[in-house]
């Protein structure tokens, strides 16, 4: 773990008190702290997985894992910064089955030939990544059908499209935790032995509340400083949330997934990278325009730019068709990040009015 990265931490805050006008400082000093906040979230959800299964095990990494994104997005969300929060949602789902599954299949792949998970189970969760890409195709196509001036219908629309996805999600929830929940659980192989030091169920409540609590208040300073911050590095609202916020919000998936993979324990890594992109797409997201009628300026809806959704769209295809057969390499893996670098690279380069939002919201 990044265990010196806490310096920044106090250094973050440091600079929020005595210098306040130093955006940039701060903003650069926020993401470094919140990378070992979320390795700490990550591990103490580990050793709560072993007084849990495999399927347990990687909800609970992949929730606590999105602390950091959720309470940023909370964050932006009060302040008005919708493009930064729907950018952040974007980065969270291509992050996850990009990147962090990516990461993950090459470092296991290079210690392991051929890595192996349940094919049922994978099939299951891309179907859901089919469902959440929907979820952003349709706002979008309603959007360009019904032409302007249908913002209250297009805000309608969206809350209801999120209550569906929150009751698919539960279904999910039931279907891997209650009546499929073998499916999940993964098997029991030598070399996926732990070994090291165990946790007690209070230590690592103890260690998740601090660090929830940490990564909370640098998410505040970090989101304090983003507009001023990118304008400062030369960047968009689009990338920083769907690049920047993310891939420093996933740190905790990162960390874990990729650990898991190198012990040969792929169910537990495809767990955490898909389950934590399902959680984004499904609860998180539907979540917030919930709670935006309450602690928004103004109802958040679920259009997002053609460049997301064809961002989404296009990894939840790559990923469905790596994952369908049960079996994981190094070189899917690479594949999946180079997916990722691309959208990366189209991200950054994509002018501010290209990538601002169908609506005001």
């Amino acid at each position: 773990m990044l265990n010196w990265l806490l310096i920044f931490v106090p250094l973050a805050i440091g600079f929020q008190f005595l210098k306040p006008d130093a955006h940039s400082i701060i903003f650069i000093t926020a993401c470094l702290a919140i990378v070992p906040l979320a390795g700490w979230l990550g591990r103490a959800t580990e050793q709560l997985a072993h007084h849990t299964g495999e399927g347990v095990g990687g909800l609970l990494n992949a929730t606590f894992g999105n602390a950091a994104e959720l309470i940023i997005a909370i964050l932006a969300l009060r302040k008005g910064l919708y493009p930064v929060v729907k950018a952040s949602l974007t980065g969270s789902i291509i992050g996850n089955i990009l990147l962090v599954l990516g990461a993950a299949a090459v470092a296991g792949g290079l210690r392991h030939t051929e890595q192996k998970f349940n094919e049922t189970a994978a099939r299951a969760q891309s179907t859901l990544l089919l469902l959440a890409a929907i979820g952003f195709i349709m706002p979008a196509a309603f959007h360009y059908l019904v032409g302007p001036g249908e913002r209250v219908r297009e805000h309608d629309l969206s809350l209801q499209i999120s209550l569906v996805l929150l009751v698919a999600y539960g279904a999910h929830l039931l279907f891997s935790l209650g009546t499929h929940k073998k499916l999940f659980e993964g098997e029991s192989e030598p070399e996926a032995a732990e070994t090291g030091e165990h946790w007690s169920l209070r230590n690592s409540l103890l260690v998740l509340v601090g660090a929830t609590a940490l990564t909370a208040w640098v998410s505040e300073i970090l989101v304090g400083s983003v507009e001023e911050a990118a304008a400062a590095f030369g960047m968009t609202n689009v990338f920083v949330g769907v690049i920047v916020v993310a891939v420093i919000g996933n740190a905790a998936e990162h960390s874990t997934a990729v650990m898991m993979a190198m012990k040969n324990r792929m169910e537990l890594s495809m767990g955490i990278a898909i389950g934590s992109s399902l959680q984004i797409a499904l609860f998180v997201g539907p979540l917030l325009v919930i709670l935006s009628h309450f602690i928004g300026a103004r109802p958040m809806d679920l259009l997002f730019t053609p460049a997301e959704v064809l961002a989404v769209v296009v990894s939840v295809l790559i990923t469905g068709q790596i994952v369908s057969d049960g079996r994981s390499n190094w070189l899917e893996g690479v594949l999946l990040l180079a997916v990722y670098l691309i959208l990366a690279m189209v991200f950054y380069f994509l002018p501010e009015t290209s990538g601002a939002p169908l609506s005001s919201t």
